[in-house]
């Protein structure tokens, strides 16, 4: 029988695995391991349109839900957090006011 998580182990793991889904929704070839070790503001160095950081927001919702048990609020919470620590730039975001303003 395989040995459960600690808490920390679960909150490390979700880390890495929130980082590699932003990767690959974003359409990069790039992982955690590939970031993990740098010091600099590597997040800068790859964009992501607004649409893209919605769908990483919404399976990073999801799965923090399911793996802690936490409510769908407090998960949209953890994943504003995220965002915030580690999101990519936008590389729409003009746009994406643009046609905010039109509606």
């Amino acid at each position: 029988m395989a040995k459960r998580l600690t808490r920390e182990q679960k909150q490390n793991q979700a880390v890495i695995d929130l980082i590699n889904k932003m990767f690959e929704i974003a359409g990069h070839q790039v992982t955690y391991d590939d970031v993990k070790d740098r010091q600099d503001n590597w997040f800068q160095q790859w964009t992501m349109t607004v649409e893209q950081n919605e769908e990483w927001q919404e399976w990073g919702r999801k799965y923090l839900m399911k793996l802690f048990r936490m409510s769908s609020k407090r998960a949209e919470i953890e994943m504003q957090w995220a965002c915030l620590g580690w999101g990519l730039k936008f590389s729409n975001i003009e746009e994406y006011i643009a046609n905010k303003i039109k509606e």
